[in-house]
This record gives structure tokens, C-alpha cells and sequence, in this order.
């Protein structure tokens, strides 16, 4: 039977638990809500830095690449600082990395602050999502969950609002001031509030400086491919090194991961269905979570053509959703097999992302809305089982790793997924483009419609379009094939979240919280 995991500290004060607890999710969101708000502005930190457009991905690549590398580490550095100590030493450097960022003056400051932002702000989200099993009883870890899973979704979604608001009504440097009165805040609460504990400073004579370097390697590889491919080609000669050395480190890495005691990173809790599981459904959830987050800014921004504050107004449906259907999910997974609870929230969440794939170039808000709720109210569902099938049940001494592993997966998932998405678009709004033409041409209605052309307009007399008539609908046609292969992205990641709902019968039946 799995074991019902019991908070290591439980003669803390609960009210004392609950602020350290909060002030731990403070620095949670500003850490995510950090990578959407640049995101929206990285054309007006070009400008004032004069940044070369083809080195402007690497403002988001390198803080991206050096949280990816941080995470799985999160449960090495908890033995080695505390819980305490690794929470108010990220949360400080973060806040440093952040004024850094706020007072650079070139491309190389901005860069080599945001890696240690990055790096920092990684330990955040797996820390927080430990401290729910290691600081709750089993009765107040629903509500734990739902209060990290709603932050940790909720960032992303006002992220565009906020990044778009600061940059037209301040200036690019508060996208990283905003960070350091609450990162303040909540490293002073955290001190004052977590247990204080020993930190074991052995671990440091115990690490395995090469499992680290070849896991570094191995998640630096795999991001820099990832973020060339789609562009670059997959085979191309960059990309088809990078995937080797990627291959060729992971497996060192898996090797002595496995075979050596004390890992840097203790892959062996893979062997448990249910973490297994739920890191699975992790690794999709993250396809499907960060795959919307980036097409829905991609159809708006080029196809509709609006800014920033309006992409963020859009896609606060979502958000708004899934705070309303929190409460529901926190009542439901505390009573309910969170199997049965899985299998429902991604079936949902694979509806409202299928629901997408049927945009035209003069879809809107109104066409977005019903597709956005049910995302939002399928979100909290797909996050709070998940969460308790793959920590729930562990020792409280595995959590840490496990938490690590559990959000890496996550992280990964959105990375392939977006890779994924812009090898759909890239590839085939060609293809695409040249079907439209001949379907026009062909004196297809529909074709006509879809573009927002009167068919009449392409035919012309002749029943043939002219060179100038061509030349002018051109711009409408590429658009039109651009929106068609975005609904192919959508309905692409639709299908494989759907898929995700196999895996749920390997996974073992766990407690009922009530």
C-alpha cells in the first residue's frame, strides 16, 4: 500500500506554516510570470539596447536553458542548504539577478543576468511543490496543491497583460523591477516562517562532478536543438551535433545515475508507477499548457495584429477560468481517484485545445472565449492529481529529487511542444499556401471564404486569376496559410494530450484524502 505521507515539521504553528508556505508561492509566480512578461516586450528591449534581431531569442534561451538545468538539482541543494536556506538564497539572488537586468546597458549584461535570474528563479517551482508534501498533513495538501498549481498557471496567462502594461505605461526596465519588492517580501517571510533546520554539508564531498557536467550538457543540448530546429532544419549539421551530444552525455548521465550511490539527480524514482505516471502526464501537460501559451500570442500578434496589452486581455479568459473552477477541483480531489480525476481533466483539456483548430484569419476574442474557458476550467484538474500521483505517496527524504524530476518533465514537455509547433508552422504554411491557390483557382467557395475574398475576385472574367489579381491576394493567401497551419499546431498537441489518458491504468490506486 502507498504510504500517506505525513508533514516532517508538524509542530510548527499552522498559521506560521501556512505564511511560510505563501511566501514561497510569492516567489514561485514572480519567477514564471518573469519569462511572459519579457517575452511580450523583447521588441522594445531590442531597440533600446540595440540588439541585433538574430541574437534577441537569447534574452528568453538563456534564462530558459539555466532554469532547465536548476531544476533537477532542487533536491541536491535542499539536502545540502534546507528547504529555508534554498528558498531565501534563490529568492535573494533572484531579486539581485532582477536589478541586474533592470540597470544593464548591452546585450552581454542583459544576457549573463538573466542566466543567474534563470538559474535562480528554477529552484522556485520544484521547491514549493516539495514543501506541499514535506509541510502539510495529508488533509491539507489538496489545498496546498491548488494554491501552487494556481499561481504556477495563472503567471503565465496575466503574464502578456502585465508586460504589455509596464512597457506602455513605464518603461522595459519595470518588466524586472516589479520583482525585487516581492522577492524582498517573501525571502523576509520565508526566513522569519520555515523550519529551521540543519543543512548536511557532506553532500558537497559526495557529489558526482561528472553526472552534473553530463547532465548540464545533456539539458543545454537538448534546449539549444530544440530552439534551432524548426528554423535550422532537424537534420541539419548544427542541430544533428547537438542531439548527439545530447544522446551521447545522457547516457553517461542515466549510467551513473543509476549505478552510484547518492546521485546528483536520483533517476531511480522513475521505478514507481505512480511517479512515473504522473511525470508522464507532467511531460504532456506541459506540451499542451505551454503550446497554447505560445500559439494563442503567435495567432494575435501576426495574424490579428494586436499588441501586447490586448494579447494579455485575451487570455485572461483563462486564467479567470481556472480560478473559478479551483475551489471545485480542491472539493472533488480530495474525495475522487485521482486517476478518474486525470483522466477527465485531460480529456477536457484536449477538447478546449481541439476547439482552437478551427480559427480563420478574422477569428477574434468571440472566437476564442469557449475555447479558453474550457482550458481554464480543465487546467487545475490536469495539474492537482497529477501532482498528488507522483509525490503523494514517496518518502518525505525522495520528495525534493522527485519534485525536481516532476517539474523538469513539465518544463520538457513545453519545450518539445513548442519546437513541435513551430516545425508545423514553418513546414507547412508553404504547402499549405500553394493547396489555397489551386483551390481558388479552381473556383472554390469555401477556399474564398476562408481567405475573405469574394470568389468572383479571383476568378475574374477569365475564370483565371491574373498576375497583378495574384500578386495583390497573395499577402491575404499567406496569411490564410499561416492560420491553417496554426490549426494544425493546435489540433497536433489536442491529439497527444488526449493520448496522455493511456498511461493512467498502469498507475496504483491511492488514499482518499477524506
Amino acid at each position: 500500500m502507498p504510504q500517506r505521507l505525513e508533514p516532517s515539521h508538524p509542530q510548527a504553528h499552522p498559521a506560521v506554516v501556512w505564511l511560510g508556505f505563501m511566501a514561497m508561492c510569492i516567489g514561485m509566480f514572480m519567477a514564471i510570470l518573469d519569462v511572459q512578461v519579457v517575452a511580450t516586450s523583447l521588441p522594445t528591449i531590442q531597440a533600446a539596447l540595440g540588439i541585433d534581431p538574430d541574437q534577441m531569442s537569447w534574452i528568453q534561451t538563456a534564462y530558459l536553458i539555466a532554469e532547465v538545468v536548476a531544476i533537477p538539482l532542487t533536491g541536491f541543494l535542499t539536502r545540502l542548504l534546507t528547504m529555508r536556506w534554498l528558498f531565501v538564497a534563490s529568492i535573494g539572488l533572484f531579486v539581485i539577478a532582477s536589478a541586474g537586468c533592470a540597470i544593464s546597458g548591452s546585450f552581454g549584461e542583459l544576457v549573463t543576468w538573466r542566466i543567474i535570474q534563470g538559474f535562480s528563479g528554477g529552484t522556485l517551482i520544484p521547491s514549493v511543490f516539495s514543501a506541499v508534501f514535506l509541510l502539510f498533513a495529508i488533509e491539507r495538501q489538496a489545498l496546498a496543491t491548488t494554491i501552487a498549481g494556481a499561481l504556477a498557471v495563472f503567471a503565465p496567462t496575466v503574464g502578456p497583460i502585465v508586460g504589455g502594461f509596464l512597457t506602455a505605461t513605464y518603461s522595459w526596465h519595470w518588466l524586472f523591477l516589479i520583482n525585487i519588492i516581492p522577492g524582498i517580501v517573501s525571502a523576509l517571510l520565508a526566513w522569519r516562517s520555515l523550519q529551521k533546520e540543519a543543512g548536511d554539508v557532506s553532500e558537497l564531498r559526495r557529489l558526482d562532478a561528472l553526472s552534473l557536467l553530463m547532465m548540464a550538457t545533456t539539458l543545454i543540448c537538448l534546449e539549444l536543438s530544440l530552439k534551432e530546429a524548426p528554423t535550422g532544419g532537424w537534420t541539419s549539421p548544427y542541430v544533428l551535433l547537438l542531439l548527439a551530444l545530447c544522446l551521447g552525455s545522457a547516457s553517461v548521465f542515466i549510467w551513473r545515475s543509476l549505478h552510484r550511490n547518492g546521485p546528483v539527480v536520483d533517476l531511480r524514482n522513475f521505478g514507481d508507477r505512480n511517479f512515473l505516471t504522473g511525470s508522464l502526464l507532467s511531460f504532456v501537460l506541459g506540451m499542451g499548457l505551454f503550446g497554447s501559451v505560445y500559439l494563442m500570442p503567435v495567432f494575435l500578434a501576426f495574424i490579428r495584429g494586436h499588441d501586447a496589452l490586448e494579447i494579455g486581455t485575451t487570455m485572461l479568459v483563462t486564467g479567470i477560468a481556472q480560478l473559478i473552477t479551483a475551489p471545485i477541483a480542491v472539493a472533488l480531489e480530495k474525495r475522487t481517484d485521482p486517476r478518474l480525476l486525470s483522466a477527465l481533466g485531460f480529456a477536457v483539456f484536449a477538447v478546449g485545445l481541439a476547439m482552437s483548430a478551427f480559427q480563420d484569419p478574422r477569428s477574434d476574442y468571440d472566437a476564442m472565449f469557449w475555447p479558453q474557458v474550457i482550458r481554464g476550467v480543465a487546467i487545475m484538474f490536469c495539474l492537482l492529481p497529477p501532482t498528488r500521483l507522483a509525490l503523494g505517496s514517496l518518502a518525505p527524504e525522495r520528495i525534493p529529487d522527485a519534485s525536481g524530476l516532476f517539474n523538469l518533465m513539465r518544463n520538457l514537455g513545453g519545450a518539445i511542444g513548442i519546437a513541435l509547433i513551430d516545425t508545423i508552422i514553418y513546414m507547412r504554411s508553404g504547402p499549405l499556401g500553394q493547396k489555397l491557390w489551386d483551390r481558388l483557382q479552381a473556383g472554390d467557395a469555401d477556399a474564398a471564404s476562408f481567405v475573405g475574398v469574394p470568389l468572383a475576385a479571383v476568378t475574374g472574367d477569365t475564370g483565371s486569376a491574373d498576375a497583378a489579381t495574384m500578386m495583390m491576394l497573395d499577402p491575404l493567401v499567406q496569411i490564410a496559410a499561416a492560420v491553417q497551419a496554426i490549426n494544425e499546431a493546435w489540433m497536433t498537441v489536442a491529439a497527444l494530450t488526449g493520448c496522455a489518458i493511456i498511461c493512467l491504468p498502469f498507475a496504483r490506486r491511492t488514499p482518499i484524502l477524506e
